[in-house]
């Protein structure tokens, strides 16, 4: 008879036993497995929201007065005064070595005029484009489609006293309003917003912009990279990158990361105690039997392969049920942890890991009863019969 024979026969006497050891790795590998899974999933969600949401680049004229911040963020170098940046130029940009990568450059130029009585700042913007890029604004109404279209922030719309389809003049032109943005708790409340053509024009500043925001789609190349290509081949402006917020959220990543590998070292660990444990408690059941076969002519090695044989057969049942629950668990956490929809990537190197990391521990944890059971004298076995 076989030694595989044998040991697929004591399992099938054992039912009870397999299946305590089986739940005893399996649940250590299904936390693996989905923590892991919930790590890698949270992640690609933040790379995708930094590729398809706003800007990752800012670019900026050279100045020494900073003094301006727009939308929460400082924009270093920005001053009211008749350095600009020279709209010509920004086809420059194109032609840096990443451009593929590149989703949207959105210029627009500020400034500020009399509106109602009262100085207002105006932000010209082409509006396919920063429309695209701001997906968080929500427009009460309608967004800018015609040259003398305009969009108020919530702020500034309720101080001027602006409705929806109101005619605006401003600096001896008529506006219509279009939208009204809702609230973003950011200075994007306080400006009028308009075609940047015709805002160039009023404020005097054909052909320059103040600031360019840049989306870069960049899950395969640094960011910095590109804002040193792009410094290159617009030598005097200051190109920054936006990372302080995708920083924190990737720290915080980071973090969850750290947290779940020690969360699934501690379960692997009690997973292992109870396979130990259990084929610990299989050798001692099982003196008479083991006394026979070396009495029959099993060697040594022979009772280890035995053993071990076993564990490893509980280990691939154990792996590849822990990897299915695993993923299981991991569909039904992602909702509760994110905003918006993610989808499940099912990774086969996630469950390969799976399966050997469960033959790891399962044969790790069985290696010492395995070698004890080996060592058993045959003849103080055989007194027991």
């Amino acid at each position: 008879m076989r030694l595989e024979t044998i040991a697929f026969n004591n399992l099938r006497r054992r039912k009870s036993r397999l299946a305590f050891l089986v739940a005893g790795l399996l649940i250590g590998v299904a936390t693996v497995v989905t923590l892991i899974s919930l790590s890698t999933t949270l992640t690609e969600d933040v790379q995708n929201k930094m590729e398809n949401y706003g800007a990752n680049i800012l670019i900026t004229p050279q100045s020494d007065n900073l003094s301006l911040n727009y939308g929460g963020i400082s924009l270093g170098g920005i001053s009211l005064d008749p350095q600009e940046i020279r709209q010509a130029d920004l086809i420059k940009i194109n032609g840096i070595r990443n451009y593929l990568n590149i989703a949207a450059v959105a210029p627009k130029v500020l400034g500020a005029l009399e509106v109602k009585g009262q100085r207002v700042m105006l932000m010209g913007v082409e509006p396919d484009k920063e429309f695209k890029l701001k997906k968080w604004w929500k427009v009460n109404g309608r967004p800018l489609e015609q040259d003398y279209d305009l969009v108020a922030g919530a702020e500034v719309a309720q101080k001027l006293g602006l409705t929806v389809g109101d005619k605006v003049e401003i600096a001896g032109e008529t506006f219509t309003l279009t939208g009204i943005l809702s609230s973003t708790g950011s200075q994007d409340d306080q400006i009028l917003i308009a075609s940047l053509p015709v805002i160039q024009r009023l404020l005097g500043k054909e052909g320059t912009v103040s600031l360019v925001e840049v989306a870069a789609l960049c899950g395969d190349c640094p960011v910095t990279d590109m804002v040193n290509q792009i410094s290159e081949v617009l030598p005097g402006t200051n190109v920054s990158a936006i990372q302080q917020v995708v920083k924190t959220r990737m720290h915080a990543l980071d973090q969850f990361r750290n947290f779940s590998f020690a969360v699934a070292a501690v379960v692997l660990f009690i997973g292992a105690l109870v396979v130990f444990v259990t084929m610990m408690g299989s050798v001692n059941e099982r003196t008479r039997e083991i006394g026979i076969f070396r009495a029959l002519g099993f060697r040594r090695s022979h009772i280890m392969r035995l053993i071990l044989f076993e564990s490893t057969v509980v280990s691939l049942i154990a792996g590849f049920l822990g990897f299915f629950v695993g993923m299981g668990m991991t569909h039904l956490i992602l909702p509760l942890m994110t905003d918006n929809e993610v989808s499940l990537h099912w990774d086969p190197l996630l469950g390969g890991g799976a399966v050997c990391l469960a033959l790891l521990v399962g044969a790790s944890a069985s290696f010492y009863p395995a070698l004890k059971a080996s060592r058993l004298d045959p003849t103080e076995a055989l007194r027991a019969l």
